[in-house]
Formats: C-alpha cells, structure tokens, sequence
C-alpha cells in the first residue's frame, strides 16, 4: 500500500525548493509548471505525494485492470509483432514486397488499401483516376487478393487489413481467396480494422451513412463470432484522431467511447459480451510526448477494463482486456531535413514498447516525401528489431510502473478523459455525438491550435521551424506510374468481367441488396457469396448504396480559433492589413477556394489552411471532399475566386493538377491563380511550375508564410495587369 508523502513536512523537500527557485530566478525562468496542450499541468519534479490517491498501483501485470499490462510476463515470453503496414501499385508487386520483409524478420502482415478501394470504387470509375496504386494496393476482385497473398500460408501468418468503408467487400474477398487457397476461415487469424465511426470524426474514408455504417460493423462482428474464432473483427481506432489534429486525451477518450458503440451494437444484435469482446483491439498513435504516450496506454487500458466492467459487466475478464496495435506518428515526419525523422520514429516506437503495445509499425523516413522505399523500409522495420534484440527492454514487465511521473500522468489521463467519455454519454453515445458533429469540432479545434503554436515557434520542430539546414539534401524517393498501374489494373479487371457467370453475380447483388433493405440476414455472408461469384469492389457497394446511399459531408469553415491564437501579435496584424489594402484596391476582399482532389479524405491540411485564412481576412470557400478536377474548376469559375488551393497527399497531384489546369485553360478562366499544398517531393515541383502552378506549399510551411507569398502574387498579377 502507498504511504502518503508529506512533501512540505519534508526538510530535502524544502532545500530543493528553495535552490530550485534560485535557480529560475538565475535563469529568468518565470513558469516552472508546462502546460501541455491537453490542459495537464506537468511540474519540473514529482515525488511520492504525487501518487496519493491513484487507485491503478495496486495491479500487477495480466491483472485486471490491466494498467501495467495484458499478461503477466508480456515481452520477456513474448515479443510484440513487428507488423509494418504496407500496400502500394498492383497486388502482384505488394506480394513480392511482403514476402521480402518476411524473410528479413517481419513477423506479421498488414495490408494498405489505395484510396479507390477504401471507396469503394472499382479501377475503372472515372472519380479515381489519380488514386488507383497510390497510399495502397488496388483491389478490385477474388483474382487481385488472391495474388496478393500468392504463396503466403494464411492458415499461419496473422493479417492485418485497414479497411473501413469498402469492408463488406474487401473481407468478403478475403475469406473467399483464403478458401481457395485450402484455408477454412475458422483458421484465419488477424485483425479487421472495421472502425467507421472514427471516418465520420476525421480520415473520412466512408461510403454509407453513420447508422447503416453500424449495421455493417455489427454484422461483421456477428459472423465472426460464429465463423472466426481467431480472427478480430475489429481494430478501434484512435491513431487517425492524432494525425488529424486531437490531443492525446481526445484521442483516448474518443477512442474508448467508439468502441463502447461498438459492443452496444454489437448487443444489439442479440450477440452475449462475451461472446466478441476479447477479440476486440484497438489501434493508437504514437507521437512525440514521450512520457505522455507511455501513460496514454497504460490509462487506455485501465479505462477499458472499468467501463466494460461498468457498463457490460463481462463474466470472461478477456473482456476486461484491451489489446492495442500501435504505428508511429506519421504527422511527426517532416519534408525538411528527413533523416531527423528516423530519430523521431526510435523515440516513438520505444514510448510504445513502453507503453505495452501488441503490436507495432514504425513509419519509414520518407514518408512526408512519397511512398516508402526499400531502403527506408528496412530502416523502419530494423528500428524495431534493434529494440527488441538489442536494448533488453523486453527483460522486464512495465519497467516504468512506480514512477511519480509516470503514474501521476497516467491518472491524469483517466480522469481528464473520463471528462470526455461522459461527455459523449451524455449526447447519447458516439453515434449521436457524431451525428451532431461534437468529437469532429473538438479534434478541429485542437488542431488549428497546435498549428498556430508551431507557426509561433512555441512548438518546436528541429529542421523546420528551428535549426532548418541552409541547403536540403536529395533523398531518393519512390516513383509510381500511376498510368500504367491503372492500364494494368483496369486489364485484369476487364478479363474478370469477360470470364464470369453474369446471371450468378447479378443474382448474388440482388440477394445482397435484399438483405440491406430488408434488414434480415448478415450482410458479410450475402457479400462473401457475391465476391465468390466474382462481383467486383465497386459492384457490392453500389448495390448496397442502391440502399443505404452514399454520405455526403456538408463542408464548412471553422472560424476564429487561429486568430485567437495569433491575437496582440503584429506579424498577424500586417497580413490582416494587407488583405484590407487588396479589398480596397480590388473592391472585394482576396477569395481563396480550398480543395481536395480524388479519394483522399485526409483534410487536416485543407481544414487548417481555410481556418487561418479566414481569421486573416480572405474570403474562403472549402470545396466538397472527393472532387473531380471538372468539380473543382466548375467551383472556382461559380464562385470567382482569384486562388484555387489543392492540398495533396497521396501522390495524385501529377495526374490531378495538370488536369484542374488544363480545365481553368479550356474554359478561358486561367487566369485563377493554382496553389499546391501537402505531400508533394521535391522532384516533382518543377513538373507541377511548368504547368502553371503558381505555388507549392510542402509540409511545415508557415501558414502566415503561405499568405504573405499568395498575397505577393495576387499583387503582382494585378500590377501586371494595370501595367
């Protein structure tokens, strides 16, 4: 049992104190507590006071509730999988890629979907154009996913699939290509992520409305309950909360409160908790608060433990127990100065070895840059054999548990996201909360704050916005001929067409729309019979879109946050001023409109810019996620804007951009100004300048940078044209 510490009755106590103060005055230091951006106050020492009242000390590892972990030996029996996430171009090369890290001490497998796919759309749709191969493998039948698992035994190597919105069919075809390989799916093991709820909060990789959404999560669970016993038939996710911008506590207590929607869903379905809980995972970022990431699973886990325990009162304490896969922070990785980035991502997969994870992915250098390459690959996946075989870290269970610092932040954690979790309770659930659009505010908010402090140089980014290097060195990136990917992928998927029994697959969509209207029946058994009939990615979500529709997000502007965060400073004054000189001058204020191309739905960036931009005075419209280039010229001629904005990031931007210019041109309308922003290498800015590109904005620009350079050159336009 703790003994409580009295710290001011204590005489070592009072000396430090007092040569502490000393000290700061010394060294003109005024605060000595940080406030860290989730509102937890971190004092420069902690003692045993600091643990008075913390109830999760008295566990042990593999006890409930699981705070310093979830078996009793962890690491020191077991090592945690080493699964790096992966996918890019065709099936076939994914293949070979996979089967290259496995021999080079990969112990799991985790699969990248291309944009298309997560959207359901087939190789062909004319709306994917510049997404298919790119940030993921192109699935668009059984045949693809066959020759991406070619001579990988799935009866013994775990998979993982990050796919949400195109589920039904992606894990249809899983099943169907495991069968046909000699593997019953009750031997399949791994994880689905099957999380929507997060989509509708931030990465925005959805089909289907919220409630017809849960139908399908709670239809997957159901069948793998009867059908898979070892396979997880879902991965909550909170990882993509962090990169869009959520504190840690945002990302824990939303997290916690999805996957309480879930099992309620799950119930709903007359399934016992017992029945699906324990093979329930969950998925968290890892990012650059070293300490505060380490607490943040251990808290996680406490926090699951005693809300399954409060709220489904499991008899099976597998229940209890939350298991979590883990992948450094991709938001973290800078274009500037990349090899920086191999430090970042050994800091952060070490707080998540720490931390007790599972299982763990370690982003590659190069991935602010484009898609990994071989070399940085095998960087990322030696980090984590060099921790594992080489630090004896994994000797002992918890070796932070007893820290005053580590345990006071991790009781921090449980109750600031307990603020959270109830909050949510109270709107009535995630589901509500979503539907009222409260978590998707909040994550927002913090994000144009975090933002604005790494602009003012509160935050710091080594290479970026302190210490940068006078010249950048070339880093050799990955190149995919998205063109001739698509000709391959659309070939394959023409001869599928030609070769199957129509009348069969058009009788499995029918059976499948069916059992979507009707509201009977399990919707991944009717999808697992059309995918072995050979209906394709696209074809299974158009029919059940024949019924549920597709969601449609109503873009808008958050207002005022950055500003605040800017106000009383003359740097944010002077452009504000500038904006009102072109108003004057032009008769109207400058007008941007911010876009996002293709299927990427990651929107942190385009979110951020139109924010800012609008605290600073321009007029600023956000286009619709999912556009066209047609979509988004049509927009910018509609609303007369003087700059069009296209955030990039995954790679579509060569296909993409000189489309949405060559439209401005064909509709006499060049004279609409084209900006690029996000993931976009070095190499490929002069393809995009000579095109027309006014701009490129790369990861870690200033975004008062960014405006006083767009200001510049809506005030050289007009010069030139009163010249």
């Amino acid at each position: 049992m703790n003994q409580a510490f009295d710290a001011d009755a204590d005489p070592a106590m009072a000396k430090w104190r007092r040569q502490a103060a000393a000290e700061r005055v010394r060294c003109g230091v005024d605060n000595q507590v940080w406030m860290t951006p989730e509102g937890i106050p971190v004092k420069p020492v902690y003692t045993a006071a600091d643990l008075d009242g913390i109830a999760h000390l008295e566990s042990l590892p593999g006890q409930p509730p699981f705070t310093r972990g979830t078996t009793a030996t962890m690491y020191s029996t077991r090592p945690w999988t080493i699964r790096q996430y992966a996918g890019f171009s065709t099936a076939e090369e994914s293949n070979a890629f996979y089967r290259d890290c496995l021999a080079a001490g990969q112990t799991g497998l985790s699969i990248a979907f291309d944009l298309a796919t997560h959207r359901g759309y087939d190789s062909d749709h004319p709306r994917v154009e510049g997404d298919v191969g790119k940030a993921g493998v192109a699935i668009d039948s059984v045949e693809d996913m066959n020759l991406l698992f070619d001579q990988i035994p799935l009866d013994r190597m775990s998979v993982s699939m990050t796919m949400n919105g195109a589920v039904l069919p992606v894990m249809a075809m899983f099943i169907v290509a495991a069968q046909e390989q000699g593997v019953d799916q009750s031997a399949l093991s791994g994880t689905l992520q099957n999380d929507i709820l997060k989509e509708f909060m931030v990465r925005n990789t959805y089909i289907y409305p919220p409630r017809p959404s849960m139908r399908i999560v709670s239809d997957i669970i159901a069948y793998s309950a009867g059908h898979m016993p070892r396979f997880n038939p879902m991965s909550i996710s909170g990882y993509h909360m962090q990169e869009a911008g959520a504190t840690v506590v945002q990302e824990l207590a939303y997290t916690l409160a999805d996957g309480i929607e879930y099992v309620r869903a799950a119930l709903s379905h007359g399934l016992q908790v017992d029945q699906f809980a324990p093979r329930l995972s969950f998925f968290f970022a890892t990012g650059m608060n070293f300490f505060m990431e380490i607490a943040k699973l251990r808290a996680a886990r406490t926090l699951w433990a005693d809300l399954m325990d409060e709220h489904f009162s499991p008899e099976n304490p597998d229940s209890l127990r939350l298991r979590t896969h883990c992948q450094t922070s991709g938001v973290s990785l800078t274009s500037l100065d990349p090899y920086n980035n191999i430090v970042r991502t050994t800091i952060e997969a070490l707080a998540a070895v720490l931390g007790g994870t599972q299982s763990l992915h370690t982003n590659s250098f190069d991935e602010a840059l484009a898609l990994p390459t071989e070399q940085s690959a095998r960087i990322a996946r030696n980090t984590q054999l060099i921790l594992s075989h080489e630090t004896g870290i994994r000797n002992v269970v918890d070796p932070l548990a007893g820290s005053y610092y580590v345990e006071s932040l991790t009781g921090s954690l449980i109750r600031e996201a307990r603020v959270l979790i109830d909050e949510i309770e109270e709107a009535g659930g995630m589901t509500a909360a979503i539907e009222a659009g409260l978590p998707k505010l909040r994550i927002e908010e913090a994000s144009v704050l975090r933002q604005a402090r790494v602009d003012q140089e509160q935050e710091v980014i080594v290479g970026v916005n302190r210490y940068p290097l006078e010249r950048e060195t070339p880093v050799d990136i990955r190149i995919l001929d998205n063109h001739a990917i698509r000709k391959a992928q659309v070939g394959r998927l023409e001869r599928v067409r030609k070769s199957r029994d129509k009348r069969a697959v058009t009788r499995s969509l029918d059976a499948l729309a069916e059992v979507a209207a009707s509201g009977s029946g399990n919707l991944l058994e009717s999808a697992v019979a059309a995918a072995r009939a050979r209906a394709t990615v696209g074809e299974i979500s158009d029919a059940l879109a024949s019924v549920f529709q597709r969601y449609r997000a109503e873009p808008g502007v958050l207002g005022g946050v950055y500003g605040r965060a800017y106000e009383g400073r003359e740097e944010f004054r002077v452009i504000q001023e500038r904006v009102m000189a072109f108003a004057r001058s032009e008769g109207r204020r400058p007008r941007i409109l911010v876009v996002k191309l293709g299927q990427d739905g990651h929107d942190r960036g385009a979110r951020t810019i139109a924010t800012a931009f609008a605290d600073m005075g321009f007029d600023v419209d956000i286009g619709p996620l999912f556009q066209t280039p047609e979509e988004a010229v049509s927009q910018a001629i509609e609303n007369d804007v003087h700059i069009l904005g296209i955030s990039s990031q995954v790679a579509g931007h060569r296909t993409l951009v000189p489309a949405v210019m060559a439209g401005l041109k064909e509709r006499g309308s060049d004279d609409i100004k084209v900006v690029c922003g996000g993931v976009i290498p070095q190499d490929d800015y002069a393809y995009l300048y000579a095109r027309g590109v006014s701009a490129i904005f790369g990861p870690g620009t200033s975004v008062p940078e960014a405006a006083l350079q767009i200001l510049d050159i809506l005030e050289s336009d007009r010069v030139q044209e009163h010249a």
